[in-house]
């Protein structure tokens, strides 16, 4: 039966193709929708990832589409949601609505350098920007990649990241608060700023795409602003307690904007004027 697709509050059935772990806590879900009907959507928007009985919650795509219905979410088990999502078993029913929100604007990137800079789980919606940019070979400059975490052992997309780091077309600059006896990643000790002090580039002709903790994503854009990027090409995306999708509850409002609607992304001057974020 065709699914009703006109209404933002009714959620599509989806199945759980497959299931990745990334670390202790994280897992990354392959999602086949049952009835596809032209979906499609832009890295950096989310779903809300349901399932009878415990609620739904938002999650940003981590992969571009994978074939005509199916592609990834990277999420973290810290609630009742989060949890019975992980511990689905490959081919049990789930619910999704969306594609929600606004994306990255890979539109602007056309003669500029990139910087695509991630904390922690902030890589995730990060992801399938990198797999665009290294697919398509949009007409921009260098493509870089900065990424921080507590340890190498909590990184995600780790041969991803490996594979990342031999080629030629993007470069990858790690950094950990402290290296874990695994040592699983080649990655430097220290804040993730410092890895913004090996960049040689013309901070003016550069556009970044942040994602992470709110404070770090303060002082990577106070740090890029400062040493001369246009803070109208700095974009960063956030997050706040997501319900309805279509900016109708009210949860996710920050100052004049909604998360949910008019974000996650937004351009650094549009967000941080308001008092309710760390920006």
């Amino acid at each position: 039966m065709k699914q009703d697709q006109s209404n933002p509050l009714i959620p599509r059935q989806a199945i759980l193709e497959n299931k990745f772990p990334e670390t202790s806590d994280t897992c990354s879900v392959k999602i086949a929708l049952t009835d596809n009907d032209g979906f499609s959507f832009k890295p950096g928007q989310f779903n809300m990832l349901g399932i009878p009985g415990f609620g739904e919650t938002p999650v940003s795509f981590s992969s571009l589409m994978l074939d005509k219905n199916s592609f990834m979410h990277t999420i973290r088990s810290v609630g009742n949601v989060t949890d019975a999502i992980c511990k689905l078993n490959i081919g049990e029913q789930l619910n999704l609505r969306g594609p929600f929100g606004n994306g990255w604007p890979t539109e602007k990137v056309t003669n500029k350098n990139i910087l695509l800079i991630a904390g922690g789980i902030g890589i995730a919606p990060l992801r399938p920007v990198i797999h665009l940019l290294l697919k398509n070979h949009l007409n921009y400059r260098k493509l870089f990649l900065l990424y921080g975490a507590r340890t190498d052992r909590d990184m995600l997309f780790k041969n991803e990241i490996k594979e990342w780091t031999e080629s030629k077309n993007i470069s990858v600059l790690l950094s950990v608060d402290e290296k874990s006896t695994e040592n699983l990643i080649d990655a430097r000790v220290g804040l993730i700023t410092s890895l913004l002090d090996e960049l040689k580039v013309p901070w003016q002709e550069s556009i970044a795409f942040i994602c992470g903790p709110e404070i770090m994503m303060r002082f990577v854009s106070r740090y890029l602003i400062i040493h001369g990027m246009n803070s109208k090409d700095v974009f960063v995306s956030m997050e706040r307690m997501m319900k309805c999708g279509i900016a109708a509850c009210g949860h996710c409002q920050i100052g004049a904007k909604f998360v949910c609607k008019d974000g996650p992304v937004f351009a650094y001057p549009d967000i941080k004027r308001f008092a309710d974020t760390l920006l």
